[in-house]
């Protein structure tokens, strides 16, 4: 799977990727030496980026998944574990 960027994104990486070579190395990179360089990027490092980012991200839900009953659990007939009614106490009747 090829990785692709929008092309505002790539003109974006290409004037990063120009900055960081004339400031790291004092040299100049064209368009198109950046261009090749993102190119080799996205081909040859992009895939492992991205199969890493999966994984954590299938981590994360993973646990999330796993807590799932602690985070969503109701108690069960828990009516009648609240102690005395609250509302309206009646009088006993005569007789009682």
């Amino acid at each position: 799977m090829d990785i692709k960027l929008p092309p505002d994104t790539e003109k974006r990486l290409h004037g990063a990727i120009q900055r960081f070579v004339a400031e790291a190395y004092g040299e100049s990179v064209g368009e198109l030496g950046a261009g090749t360089f993102l190119t080799f990027c996205l081909k040859e490092i992009g895939p492992a980026i991205y199969n890493q980012a999966i994984s954590d991200a299938q981590g994360c839900l993973q646990e999330r998944v796993t807590d799932l009953e602690n985070i969503c659990f109701m108690e069960e007939t828990s009516y009648w574990d609240k102690g005395p009614r609250k509302g309206v106490t009646r009088k006993p009747g005569p007789g009682r």
